[in-house]
């Protein structure tokens, strides 16, 4: 396999690689991983490290997606007949000063065409609700700012949202994923089963300033593992591998580590790799402490403990009450009475 360094756990729960994604699945047999969720590079919005090898030094979309479709096509020969991969992605904001207008890029749109492109089938999706008044706060984009309203509403618009995008392999699926009403209950379908993730926990990501690099020019943007954890409960066994090829400091992997599946990453930038290879070990030393997490059950959205009845046992929040207030969330008072105009 070609790859810049590995670690590989002994007992056979994880393997992380650093190197370029492409290369390093080429050396991974055909038809062997059982599912993939990942997090690309969006575009060139933000940049991970200065190596050429790094989609996120695109020059452009167009360039973006002529190789992200390599990667696309090594995915669609590991993968599994019928099995899944899944996408968190979101659409771009196009800036004046870069794209020469102010408006939204249908980056979603693009991965979707990729991979109809290599013969995936577009098997569903999930819209993941974000605080538009967190956005505003952060980026000061014009479009979400209340001043604006008050200028000129035609340049408003709404949050931007994350997406998880799935894809399934053509054919037919040689272990089927089962469940019964213990191992997962109907309350929680019903959660998971919704078009629009309302609950996911913004800051429940692995911790990730000891991955930083004094030269990044941006920043790093952790999966959360909330989510990582549903796409798992969903479209895996215990056992089952789990890839990530831009694993970054290793959320998916280790995640599955702890949900008693087994975990590939693959990390292109140094720093990211050794960060991910201890995250990992010390998912390993989790699971063999107290064991693998297997059962699906519903999280309390205040303090993400599972719950096995309406109140939270770590913090004692009614689950059903909370879940009716969560959309209140986006009540916040906005405060953006210094704002320049051409931020996005």
């Amino acid at each position: 396999m070609n790859v810049l360094n590995q670690l590989i756990d002994k007992n056979q729960k994880f393997a992380m690689y650093q190197g370029d994604c492409v290369e390093t699945l080429r050396g991974i047999p055909d038809n062997s991983i059982h599912y993939s969720i990942f997090s690309p590079p969006f575009a060139s919005l933000y940049t991970y490290s200065n190596s050429e090898r790094d989609m996120g030094n695109s020059s452009s979309g167009e360039e973006f997606q002529e190789h992200f479709g390599y990667l696309i096509n090594e995915l669609a020969r590991v993968i599994m007949p019928g099995r899944l991969v899944s996408v968190h992605c979101m659409n771009l904001p196009a800036m004046k000063s870069r794209d020469g207008f102010i408006g939204v890029k249908d980056f979603r749109g693009d991965i979707i065409r990729e991979f109809l492109k290599y013969g995936f089938i577009f098997h569903s999706e999930v819209c993941i609700w974000k605080n538009p008044v967190t956005e505003m706060q952060r980026t000061k984009a014009l479009g979400l700012l209340h001043k604006q309203i008050r200028k000129d509403s035609s340049m408003c618009r709404q949050g931007l949202p994350d997406y998880i995008v799935t894809f399934r392999k053509p054919g037919e699926n040689p272990e089927y994923i089962s469940h019964d009403h213990e191992s997962f209950p109907v309350n929680v379908w019903q959660r998971y089963a919704s078009p629009v993730w309302m609950d996911i926990r913004q800051s429940n990501t692995l911790q990730r300033t000891s991955a930083r690099d004094e030269k990044d020019e941006k920043h790093i943007c952790c999966l959360q593992l909330g989510v990582i954890e549903r796409c798992i409960d969903l479209w895996t066994n215990p056992g089952d591998i789990v890839l990530d090829p831009f694993a970054g400091i290793g959320s998916v992997p280790y995640q599955a580590v702890l949900m008693g599946r087994r975990g590939i990453g693959i990390e292109l930038k140094d720093s990211y790799y050794i960060q991910a290879a201890k995250n990992l070990e010390n998912a390993e030393n989790k699971v063999n402490e107290f064991g693998a997490d297997t059962n699906v059950r519903m999280r309390c959205p205040k303090c993400g403990a599972k719950v096995e009845e309406d109140t939270c046992p770590v913090c004692g929040s009614k689950i059903d009450e909370l879940y009716k207030t969560i959309a209140e969330e986006s009540s916040t008072t906005y405060g953006d009475e210094e704002y320049d105009e051409e931020v996005e």
